[in-house]
This record gives C-alpha cells, sequence and structure tokens, in this order.
C-alpha cells in the first residue's frame, strides 16, 4: 500500500524545521496569511511541489489586508512556481480568478464551515459547486461537534471516486477524519510541522502522521 500524501504547512519562517520534515512530505502548503511578507523567500526555498494558501478570516484564515491584494499574492504565487492555489469558493469575482490561475497552476477550491458538520447531502451540493466553478481539487474542510462528524465527511470521498477531494474534519474530535480520509481515497491530508505550530485546530504534526502511516503500511 502506498504511504498516503502528506502535506506540511507552514505557517512562520523557521527554513530549519521545514527543512528538518521536507524528506517526509508529499508537498507544503505556504500560508501566505500567517507567513506575512517573507512568504515568498521560504517558498523559493522549497525542494517540494507547494499549495499557495491565503486564507480570509472568515474561513479560519489571518489574512488582515483587502482582498483585491489577498488574489495578488496568489497570483504572485502562480508566476512564482506553486503546483497549487487554494482559494475559497466564497471568494468574490471567482470566475476571473479561476481562470488566471489555471493557466499555470491546479485550483483547489476550498470550503469551510467553522462551527458544525452539515448534512453529506448539503456537503455534496457544495463539491458540485466548487466543480461547477472549475475545481481541479475539492476541499471540504468542516467542524467535529462528535465523533459521527467525521463519518459524515469521509463519507464524502466516495460519492465522487473521479474527482481529486480533500475532506476532513477539524477540533479536537476531528482528529480520526485527519489520518483516515487519504486511506478512504482523499487527495492529501495535513499536517503541523512542529507542536505549536498548528495551521488550524485538531491538525497533529508530520512526524506523528509519518510514523502513522508507517504502521498501516506494514
Amino acid at each position: 500500500m502506498k504511504k498516503p500524501d502528506i502535506c506540511a504547512s507552514i505557517i512562520n519562517s523557521d527554513l530549519k524545521a521545514i527543512k528538518a520534515v521536507e524528506p517526509l512530505v508529499e508537498l507544503f502548503e505556504v500560508r501566505i496569511d500567517l507567513i506575512g511578507d517573507n512568504w515568498q523567500n521560504i517558498a523559493r526555498q522549497l525542494e517540494r511541489p507547494w499549495i499557495a494558501c491565503n486564507r480570509i478570516k472568515e474561513e479560519g484564515g489571518g489574512w488582515q489586508d483587502s482582498e483585491a491584494r489577498r488574489k495578488e499574492e496568489l497570483l504572485k504565487a502562480v508566476q512564482l512556481g506553486a503546483s497549487i492555489v487554494d482559494i475559497e469558493l466564497a471568494t468574490p469575482n471567482l470566475e476571473k480568478v479561476v481562470p488566471l490561475v489555471k493557466k499555470q497552476a491546479k485550483c483547489l477550491l476550498s470550503f469551510h464551515n467553522l462551527k458544525q458538520t452539515p448534512s453529506l447531502e448539503n456537503l455534496k451540493k457544495i463539491v458540485k459547486r466548487q466543480l461547477a466553478a472549475g475545481a481541479d481539487i475539492c476541499k471540504v474542510v468542516t467542524y467535529a461537534q462528535n465523533a459521527e462528524d467525521n463519518l459524515i465527511i469521509l463519507k464524502l470521498i466516495p460519492e465522487f471516486p473521479e474527482v481529486n477531494i480533500i475532506a476532513f474534519t477539524m477540533g479536537p474530535l476531528g482528529l480520526p477524519s485527519r489520518i483516515l480520509s487519504p486511506l478512504v481515497g482523499g487527495y492529501i491530508t495535513y499536517a503541523a510541522i512542529e507542536k505549536g505550530a498548528q495551521s488550524a485546530p485538531g491538525q497533529i504534526t508530520v512526524t506523528e502522521l509519518y510514523d502513522l502511516y508507517k504502521m498501516v503500511k506494514q
């Protein structure tokens, strides 16, 4: 069995920590909204493919500036060599941004519900909207209020067998879905580079996830 693909979320400029996990991951997520002005310098030094993400506050991000500048930074990432660009489905004028991204990178359209996990039917509608908007990769992340929410989000993945889909729940109760998502067909799962450097609630570290998957492979 192939080891699931791990994406390490970069939230600061600690290049030593980033380089330490590089051999364990398939790709990085460069969180422009959290790293700040130094993000381009960090991105240039990565030896793995990377996802550019500039998350809005409403979906759990830290971007403080204008919407126009947020998009500008994402388009800079395309020029800098990002393999994938993560844009929220709720982004204004999305139909203008998606074609610009897709000229040189894959477009990941994301949806985050920071409070709960909607029904499977509603989650399926979200994925259909993402695909209609031109997504190469669909990402649906919700908040786990109970253990059952993990199952709901995982059931979404086999509903779209031909689609590159990322789906899991956040929060303390969402850990099972983070681990299991790629094992049931999810595109990737995310991990923190080190303890205390999570980009979202419930994230475990690259090393913890890598060690877990090593056991599963055996």
